[in-house]
């Protein structure tokens, strides 16, 4: 059984939008919206651009 994700699937995608609409460094964002560490934030972000680019 896969362990819980730390961060809900709700933040990741507030977190990633403000990124891109707001033009803001991911790590500002990571760590406004969640504490969470810009490298999260990178993952999420990269995540959601191989999925947009896919589908």
């Amino acid at each position: 059984m896969a362990a819980p994700r730390k961060y809900p699937d709700e933040l990741r995608e507030r977190a990633v939008r403000e990124v891109r609409s707001a033009g803001r460094p991911i790590a500002h964002v990571a760590k406004e919206q969640a504490s969470a560490a810009a490298d999260c934030a990178r993952g999420w972000r990269a995540r959601r651009e191989r999925v947009r680019a896919a589908g």
